[in-house]
């Protein structure tokens, strides 16, 4: 359970598996501040060296919804079925609504909150049973989500 979110926040304490998305939803919500959620800009690479790996960022288009690969991390692109990188989640057949990804970026969008999430491990790695996604609102405004901000860890 994470006990960093201030005591006047709708955020939900969230209960991670891996150190990776600890990591992640603690930055996350550092800078967020008082803010619902951070802005893109609030987010330093350099401050997240260790978790970089293991993120993706989202671009968020609002109208048709949709979500676009801007950045996938290295350890992420190891784990993916292809290169999505510039494309948008709808152009995707496993990925396109009603997907469990795309279902779960939906409701991050539509409640401006975390969602945490764990589904069977799919690939190359046996060693994996499964996949635990964070994904985090990010916005310019502090009103209207303009980005996702995922982090992955395999348990």
């Amino acid at each position: 359970m994470n006990s960093n979110a201030p005591a006047n926040s709708s955020i939900p304490l969230l209960a991670l598996k891996s150190p990776i998305n600890q990591q992640g939803f603690d930055y996350w919500n550092a800078k967020r501040g008082s803010r619902c959620m951070p802005a893109r800009c609030d987010i330093d690479p350099s401050e997240i060296l260790k978790i970089l790996p293991h993120i993706f960022l989202l671009d968020v288009r609002a109208e048709p919804l949709d979500f676009r690969y801007r950045l996938i991390g290295t350890k992420m692109d190891e784990h993916m079925m292809g290169s999505y990188t510039g494309l948008w989640m709808s152009s995707i057949p496993h990925q396109k609504a009603p997907s469990r990804i795309w279902s779960s970026c939906r409701q991050v969008f539509d409640s401006k909150a975390p969602l945490s999430s764990d589904v069977p491990y799919v690939g190359k790695n046996k060693e994996f049973l499964t996949t635990e996604d964070l994904i985090m609102p990010l916005s310019d405004d502090d009103d209207q989500v303009n980005m996702l901000f995922v982090t992955v860890g395999f348990v």
